[in-house]
């Protein structure tokens, strides 16, 4: 269980609260108003930022001041935050050596296996720049299913792909979080996203990220909030 306690971030007249659980292994959309404070709530899960009060714990454990390397969290972001000068190979070694260092024959079966896993066989030797944007989304999970974190957070990476192919990104997110078991949390802008991927949903609005609720039940009944964001 991934539990937020209390939990309290401020920044000049920007207020975030969130007291909240999430189970292992569910599909969890964040949705709400830009600047509301959707990207905060990640950063807080993953270590980027640190909570003025509150707690987080992970299965019982207060990880509040772990360092972001050591938490149980792989971030996925828009940028894909791969290093342009190296191969994909290189790029997704440093999921296994963080530190750089040559992998071993076993590790380089593993960046192989992952790679065919998202349907980028044969294409280690290549650089990012030489791939599309769907291409660059693929190998930016497959280096998070090499990092087999069991939360996986979501930070709108496919917002730049057309519909059809965010939508194959979403279902492959999907396939993969459901062999590492992973908690996914996706931030997204939007609503047809929670609806397709998320069996749960947290709205982020009027200064707090509310309990998840189901996502079916979510949209069928919105409260006003979310009524404002959709423009119903």
């Amino acid at each position: 269980m991934l539990t937020l306690e209390a939990l309290r971030y401020t920044e000049g007249d920007f207020n975030l609260s969130a007291d909240l659980s999430l189970a292992p292994a569910r599909r969890v959309a964040i949705i709400g108003p830009s600047g509301a404070g959707k990207s905060t709530l990640l950063d807080l899960i993953a270590g980027f930022l640190a909570p003025k009060a509150g707690r987080l714990l992970w299965q019982g454990q207060d990880i509040t001041t772990t360092p972001p390397d050591k938490r149980p969290v792989a971030m996925l972001f828009q940028e894909n935050n791969l290093f342009p000068h190296l191969s994909l190979a290189r790029n997704l070694g440093l999921a296994l050596r963080p530190g750089g260092g040559r992998l071993t024959a076993d590790e380089r079966r593993k960046v192989n296996e992952a790679l065919e896993r998202v349907g980028l066989g044969g294409l280690a030797a290549r650089k990012p720049g030489a791939l599309s944007g769907g291409q660059q989304s693929r190998a930016a999970l497959a280096r998070v299913l090499l990092q087999a974190r069991p939360i996986l957070a979501l930070d709108e990476p496919f917002a730049a792909l057309g519909p059809a192919l965010k939508a194959q990104m979403l279902d492959l997110v999907q396939e993969v979080a459901g062999e590492l078991g992973a908690l996914v949390l996706l931030v997204s802008h939007d609503p047809q996203d929670a609806r397709r991927f998320a069996e749960e949903t947290v709205l982020v609005a009027d200064g707090a990220a509310h309990p998840p609720v189901p996502t079916d039940e979510l949209f069928d009944a919105p409260p006003e909030a979310l009524r404002a964001y959709l423009g119903l």
